[in-house]
């Protein structure tokens, strides 16, 4: 029986949110709200760190395609982020949980005094019983998007930042993939899935590939950087499969499920 209540942070990606088509996959966003408004009705905290304003944005606006222009993509984010919270509101409130949008620059996780309002606001949203959903805020920060000067890389950085922030006990990772391989899954039909990472080292940075999916920014590598940001932190991270949000049961229950990476 659990005793202390514990703050996890669950990072969902683009390319587990949408389909091919670039629209929001509304079975897995129902799944993922029912998995967490269960988390968080058994005494646990939940911070949700959601992706896919930008894709849902181009698919709403009935766009033939992702857009180059800067201008663009981040008219896509701003539709897009408020189709996503909709969504999400819509679907959390079914398991009569409130939820909280909090969007997030550079300036916001460097700057002192911004740190500490924010983490003020997290708590005082915690304290409450209600879900912060974060998420970075493409539609006005030009350096979010896509230049040398990003503070969080994508989305998997900002959520390790946030589970620093915000002193979380634990950051589940949701991905199009199981977790680390030491080959790639998608290439290799022999490749096996590592379970657990005690130390991250030369030998675990030399598995991973570059970027992800078309309609997602982040892959394998950015997923290895947000776990030594929060492993050295002595925040454990696991990678799960982000197709069955079920697993996060498991993996809060300490079961052997996608790729445990130890905290330091």
């Amino acid at each position: 029986m659990q005793n202390k209540k514990r703050r996890i942070v669950v990072k969902v990606g683009t390319s587990t949110l949408t389909n091919e088509n670039g629209s929001v996959d509304l079975r897995v966003m129902d799944k993922l709200a029912q998995v967490l408004s269960e988390v968080e009705n058994g005494g646990d905290e939940v911070i949700l760190v959601s992706s896919g304003a930008i894709s849902v944005g181009v698919s709403k606006m009935r766009l033939p395609a992702r857009p180059k222009e800067i201008r663009m993509k981040q008219a896509c984010a701003a539709v897009g982020q408020c189709e996503l919270m909709h969504l999400y509101d819509k679907f959390f409130s079914e398991y009569g949980i409130l939820t909280a949008q909090i969007l997030l620059t550079g300036e916001d996780v460097l700057t002192e005094e911004k740190k500490q309002n924010l983490k003020n606001t997290f708590s005082a949203l915690l304290e409450n019983r209600i879900i912060p959903i974060v998420n970075e805020n493409d539609s006005v920060s030009y350096a979010q998007i896509e230049t040398a000067k990003k503070v969080f890389g994508d989305n998997d950085t900002l959520s390790a930042l946030v589970a620093v922030l915000c002193d979380a006990d634990e950051l589940i990772i949701l991905s199009d993939v199981e977790g680390l391989y030491d080959g790639d899954p998608r290439k290799d039909a022999t490749a096996k899935l590592i379970r657990r990472v005690d130390v991250i080292d030369d030998r675990i940075r030399s598995l991973v590939g570059g970027a992800g999916t078309d309609r997602g920014r982040g892959g394998m590598a950015t997923k290895l950087e947000a776990a030594e940001i929060v492993t050295a932190k002595g925040i454990p991270m696991t990678i799960l499969l982000g197709s069955d949000p079920s697993k996060i049961y498991d993996a809060l229950e300490g079961r052997e499920v996608g790729t445990l990476f130890l905290a330091r």
